[in-house]
């Protein structure tokens, strides 16, 4: 548990020090594929939050998924691709499969699903070639392109603030 929390410092230091290079770049495109990173210490309802994107004209197939869990049990058995801290490097690198190809994959929007500020979660969202990212007015403002200022437990706030701002953005 203390190597962790040191881990988790040392690449919260490593990733803010990246922050200061971060260019973002203005694109026109519309939103077609999505890429949802999600923290599933606290908030549980995904399945929930996917149904309100398909509502709002996402189509199932177009949406990715990430979790990230603080601790994995040896047994546990996850229906979607996951990772821990135990998959981050003290050099802020990531090696497992299912994480490099979702970092790699260009998604139109990437939903950042997380309020509180972990060094995984950032490095994640920061690495991804996403071409709009969107999260929580929580998280360093030089992560995201776009804020929302409500908690991971409104996702209905959340994705119906997401869509009224980006109709506003021509991106749907």
């Amino acid at each position: 548990m203390f190597w962790n929390k040191i881990k988790e410092f040392w690449v919260k230091k490593i990733v803010k020090k990246k922050l200061l290079n971060v260019k973002h770049l203005a694109t026109n495109s519309t939103i077609k594929k999505v890429g949802i990173l999600f923290d599933e210490t606290y908030f549980y309802e995904k399945d929930a939050l996917i149904a309100e994107l398909i509502m709002n004209g996402i189509l199932l197939e177009d949406i990715s998924l990430l979790v990230f869990k603080n601790v994995v049990k040896k047994n546990e058995i996850l229906d979607n691709p996951f990772f821990s801290y135990k998959d981050i490097s003290w050099i802020a690198t990531i090696d497992k499969k299912e994480v490099t190809d979702f970092i790699q994959q260009d998604f139109d929007l990437l939903i950042s699903y997380y309020d509180t500020e972990k060094s995984a979660l950032l490095l994640v969202t920061n690495l991804s070639k996403a071409t709009f990212k969107v999260g929580f007015a929580t998280i360093d403002k030089r992560l995201n392109h776009f804020m929302v200022n409500t908690i991971a437990e409104n996702y209905k706030v959340f994705v119906s603030e997401l869509f009224k701002y980006l109709k506003i953005l021509n991106k749907l």
